[in-house]
């Protein structure tokens, strides 16, 4: 009788895997969850015994629990990614995944702020230590189209003042060099210029990462939480209204550029997008921005 391996031991030795590549510990999570979910439907088999309409049934199953187009997108991502590797082990002779597709959902677009939002937003002064760092960080955020993630991953030796540039880490460990805005750089040096006086306030038995740009009120390398907070105090403390979040920032600036560009390609490799098609999201922001000048301007737009 052929031996058999249970889903749970090829799961965990697939996450083992991402881990060994170097993957997010955020992104190993995801990826834990979506393949738990196959998992509790399918139960403990081998998945070399799964077939094309068991992936689907499951499929059809969360959707019918009412998880979102999107969601569901993402998890069958997961699971064709998880039988990929079991295909480039030998453990499957053919990926059931392959084929299939998540439904449809409406797209919806990016949040992005106003020109004018994201000014009031980043208008200072920043006269304290927290307020220097947060105001280095969101400049750069806007001026380059970073992530949250990739923000906080920034070294010290990831920006070069004075070429006006950022190496960033994106998504599958991709690096890119995008440059940075003036006021961005302006921020950053009154940042670093400071920057010392948080580590001499640290305790000795707390962790301290030297090579982290930004540092978080403990000396560590800043945390997303602490990124969304400062970012909802900052719009709290200019009163803007409009609903603010980190990749907000990245959307403001792709769309921004864009409307004065026109130039889909280069906001592409400065996003970092493998696909154009993940980018060209954000014309549709400026059809937007151009129909309402064209109400606003064109003496035959309105009825009388």
């Amino acid at each position: 009788m052929p031996t058999t391996f249970p889903f749970s031991s090829r799961v965990d030795a697939f996450l083992k895997a991402l881990q060994a590549r170097q993957y997010s510990p955020a992104t190993v999570s995801t990826y834990a969850i979506d393949l738990a979910h196959l998992l509790e439907l399918v139960g403990d088999v081998d998945p070399a015994g799964l077939a094309v309409h068991d992936i689907r049934r499951a499929l059809a199953t969360l959707h019918a629990r009412g998880q979102q187009p999107k969601t569901l997108a993402r998890t069958l991502s997961a699971w064709r990614s998880f039988y990929n590797y079991l295909a480039r082990q030998g453990f499957v002779a053919a990926n059931p995944c392959l084929g299939l597709r998540p439904p449809k959902g409406d797209r919806k677009l990016p949040n992005a702020l106003s020109v004018d939002e994201m000014a009031k937003l980043l208008e200072g002064p920043a006269d304290d230590l927290g307020s220097l760092r947060d105001q280095a960080m969101f400049e750069l955020m806007y001026s380059s189209g970073l992530r949250r993630a990739e923000l906080i991953g920034l070294n010290l030796d990831s920006v070069d003042l004075a070429a006006g540039e950022v190496t960033v880490t994106g998504k599958g460990r991709k690096t890119r060099l995008v440059p940075v805005g003036q006021r961005a750089l302006e921020a950053l040096r009154a940042w670093l210029a400071r920057r010392g006086e948080v580590t001499t306030e640290v305790a000795t038995e707390v962790a301290r990462d030297t090579q982290a740009l930004f540092l978080g009120a403990r000396g560590g390398r800043v945390g997303a939480t602490a990124v969304r907070l400062a970012l909802n105090k900052l719009a709290l403390k200019h009163g803007v209204t409009a609903h603010v979040h980190p990749h907000a920032l990245r959307h403001s600036f792709a769309s921004h550029v864009l409307q004065s560009s026109g130039d889909l390609r280069a906001v592409q490799e400065m996003l970092g997008h493998a696909s154009l098609s993940t980018t060209q999201v954000y014309t549709h922001l400026d059809f937007q921005h151009l129909a309402q000048v064209y109400d606003q301007a064109h003496p035959r737009a309105k009825k009388k």
